[in-house]
């Protein structure tokens, strides 16, 4: 029975790496979004001087929109690999991302969180920027939306509070 279990265990542990699969498609996806900077820097440029100060102010946040997205982009595909699947051997080299040596699912989670309200920021501006252009219940469904984000990461950062004076307060009980 030992064996069985030894066996089961093993499968079970090795089977995070069906999770490889999916961090690479995301970097495929961060390579469309790449694209699409690129696609969206050349549209502005090419049509300097005949866009509205509103037109360039909505593409510069359409850009930084795909750039935020992005970094949310890397944080789930180094921080989740690095946490769900395996260490990156990265000490020491000169390009490791300083969070990456305190990441763990919690800390993942929370900057997720905070990147999500971000780019939720961002969709908020833009829709207020261009709000002569945008219905009333869309905006009020925009706000609501990023309240919701907000209050969510606050409750997210407070759970992870409460469960690391918790396991603080069961450490100095041993």
């Amino acid at each position: 029975m030992k064996h069985v279990e030894s066996f089961i265990e093993k499968i079970v542990f090795w089977s995070r790496w069906l999770q490889a699969p999916l961090y690479l498609g995301l970097i495929v996806a961060q390579g469309v979004y790449v694209y699409q900077f690129i696609y969206e820097l050349l549209h502005l440029i090419t049509r300097t001087g005949r866009l509205s100060d509103t037109e360039v102010m909505l593409i510069v946040l359409g850009l930084i929109d795909v750039v935020m997205i992005a970094n949310l982009l890397i944080m789930v595909i180094i921080g989740g690999y690095e946490t769900f699947v395996s260490r990156l051997n990265l000490e020491g080299h000169p390009d490791q991302p300083e969070w990456l040596s305190h990441v763990n699912a919690g800390v993942l989670k929370i900057k997720l969180a905070t990147a999500i309200i971000s780019i939720s920021s961002i969709h908020l501006l833009k829709t207020f920027i261009n709000a002569s252009n945008t219905s009333w219940h869309t905006i009020r469904s925009q706000v609501l939306i990023h309240v919701v984000f907000i209050v969510s990461a606050m409750a997210m950062a407070y759970t992870d509070k409460l469960m690391h004076q918790s396991a603080a307060l069961a450490k100095q009980r041993h």
